[in-house]
């Protein structure tokens, strides 16, 4: 029998000299014993539990097997050398069976480059996930598909979610902001991991537990991934899910919550703007007195102390730790989370600051026009440099700035708009700020001083 030893075998190019088996059952037990080193019991056990292999009989009941069956054994072998429980084995094979693909050959991804043109071969799932995102990167749909598809037969839905999908959307963003991807590529990306998120969400599984949950985004905030993951966790751990997807507005939200009577509120933010809006929500949640509030997001891991400024309970910094805290807030009496009280004079500095933001805007603009940038380039500007001054000064804290000034730097310049005028900007809000403010808001003018110096420090340099 030409069988590669069980070494040899699995996704990693086992029977690349065979492309059929022979399915003549010739071999009695103890040549297949022989053959693949396995316990007897241990293949009546597969085979009275999985059906895996079936063997022939003979009339008088022996067990017969052919070649394939002993490539199937030595393929079930293989994945257990791995790492895998045999009804996950099996359930890996099934699974491959059932998408046309023969587990004993190695699926051919058509036209795939280099990089992850050879059959997935490990279980491990940094390895999967850096194929896919090899596959992402290429825009190759069919290997990114057919990579999740392999990793949900391996691993349980919640780490595919958490330790492939999220953290391979964090890589990508993170090599897009070092400018080795474009923006396209992480799109691409994206698209394909929230295509697959919610077809997951659409099979959920009926709710099992009491507890009605309410989660989405506060308003302006578009980034699904993270209140959609974990509405699929929570639905799978059986608590009864309202999902209300991104850029959920203010108004009528307290009525909604009326309407719904949800035991708990999720809320997610990834900037410090939509973390601002988050707190308005919490607030006015707070108010009404109607059900607890819980938050997360990239912004808080980024920021801790901003967790301190929210009415609500922090869910933590990962989706484990997330699922974890909904399960102890809705089972358990957690004490109320103590919050920070936002100084007056940020309050009257952002009173300040949004009553002359228009006299601002207008002088700065003047004295852009004629160096050649862009309205476009302007008004994009404007809106993320606003934003966030409007959202420090909403928490009591201008340092809160620097968090999120190199991301909007990286923004910027995605809209083309160069470094060297981005410095021209900065300059100019700071001189028509300084020009139309006082008294409490001069804070913001100190701070855009700064922000224009450590720019020119850093065109400097380079």
């Amino acid at each position: 029998m030409n069988i590669c030893k069980p070494t040899q075998l699995g996704l990693e190019g086992v029977f690349d000299i065979m492309t059929s088996f022979n399915e003549n059952s010739a071999y009695n037990l103890k040549v297949v014993v022989n053959e693949t080193g396995i316990k007897p019991d241990t293949l009546r056990a597969w085979e009275r539990r999985y059906g895996l292999p079936a063997p022939d009989r003979t009339d008088g009941g022996h067990r017969l097997y052919s070649d394939k069956d002993i490539a199937t054994i030595k393929w079930l072998m293989a994945r257990q050398e791995e790492g895998l429980s045999i009804s996950r084995a099996v359930k890996l094979w099934r699974s491959l069976i059932a998408e046309g693909k023969l587990p004993l050959i190695a699926p051919e991804f058509q036209a795939s480059p280099p990089a992850f043109a050879e059959t997935i071969t490990h279980t491990k799932l940094d390895d999967i996930r850096a194929a896919w995102i090899g596959a992402c990167l290429e825009f190759n749909e069919a290997a990114a598909e057919h990579i999740l598809s392999q990793a949900f037969a391996l691993y349980q839905p919640e780490m595919v979610l958490t330790q492939l999908l999220q953290k391979g959307l964090a890589e990508i963003g993170e090599l897009w902001f070092n400018d080795e991807v474009s923006v396209q590529q992480e799109h691409f990306a994206s698209a394909l991991a929230m295509r697959r998120l919610n077809t997951m969400l659409a099979a959920a599984p009926a709710p099992t537990r009491s507890g009605r949950i309410l989660i989405g985004c506060p308003p302006h905030e578009d980034h699904t991934f993270a209140p959609l993951a974990l509405t699929i966790l929570l639905r799978y751990r059986g608590w009864d899910m309202i999902y209300l997807g991104a850029n959920v507005p203010l108004g009528r939200f307290i009525s909604t919550v009326e309407s719904i009577k949800p035991n708990l509120i999720i809320m997610t933010a990834q900037q410090l703007f939509t973390a601002a809006k988050l707190s308005e929500i919490a607030q006015n949640v707070a108010a009404e007195n109607q059900a607890m509030l819980a938050f997360g997001g990239r912004i808080f891991n980024m920021v801790p102390r901003l967790r301190q400024c929210i009415p609500g309970y922090f869910l933590g910094e990962t989706m484990e730790e997330a699922t974890q805290m909904v399960d102890r807030l809705l089972t358990v009496a957690v004490p109320a989370p103590t919050t920070k009280r936002i100084p007056d004079f940020y309050l009257k500095a952002l009173a300040a600051f949004r009553e002359n933001q228009a006299l601002i805007e207008a002088h700065a603009w003047s004295l852009l026009k004629s160096a050649g940038i862009s309205y476009e380039h302007y008004t994009n500007a404007n809106l993320h440099l606003s934003r966030d001054i409007y959202a420090a000064l909403t928490f009591g804290d201008i340092a809160f700035l620097g968090a999120e000034i190199a991301w909007a730097e990286k923004l910027l310049l995605n809209y083309r708009m160069p470094v060297e005028m981005l410095r021209h900007y900065l300059h100019a809000y700071h001189e028509a700020a300084a020009e139309h403010v006082s008294g409490a808001a001069r804070l913001v003018v100190d701070w855009l001083a700064e922000a224009s110096h450590n720019l020119d420090l850093v065109a400097d340099s380079n």
